[in-house]
């Protein structure tokens, strides 16, 4: 199946794509200000580049489209009808790096903790960001 854009269409509408700063990332980063935690964002040091680490916690956040990391069984990751192999490769290359980190994380003494796309739509917030803040509070 032919894309339905042409060629400079697509190009521009993949480069508006963020991959820092997004909403998901924002509204937890609001929610942990708030509380009084303190942060890094975007650690390259660190294994996957993790979008908020919290030194003093030892804990590292990631906030994943459901999309583009293949978050399986969830309404927001269709496989698109074009170019569905490519698409099919690269999401299970984000996966792997995405487990690849975890790991590596953890080996090192870190807390990993996954934050989906969906889980911060308006309906799970209020969850999300209190199970969040009680995995976070036994170590403050």
């Amino acid at each position: 199946m032919a894309d339905v854009h042409d060629k400079a269409t697509r190009s521009f509408n993949m480069s508006r794509i963020k991959s820092k700063n997004t909403k998901p990332e924002l509204l937890v980063r609001k929610f942990l200000h708030s509380k009084g935690f303190r942060y890094k964002l975007n650690d390259k040091t660190l294994p996957g580049k993790p979008d908020l680490v919290l030194p003093k916690y030892r804990t590292i956040i990631f906030i994943h489209g459901c999309f583009w990391h293949g978050h399986e069984g969830c309404k927001f990751f269709v496989v698109p009808k074009t170019r569905t192999e490519w698409w099919l490769n690269k999401i299970a290359i984000n996966t792997a790096n995405d487990q690849k980190a975890a790991l590596a994380l953890m080996k090192q003494g870190w807390q990993v903790i996954i934050i989906w796309e969906c889980e911060l739509k308006p309906n799970n917030i209020e969850l999300t960001l209190s199970q969040l803040f009680s995995e976070l509070k036994p170590n403050v």
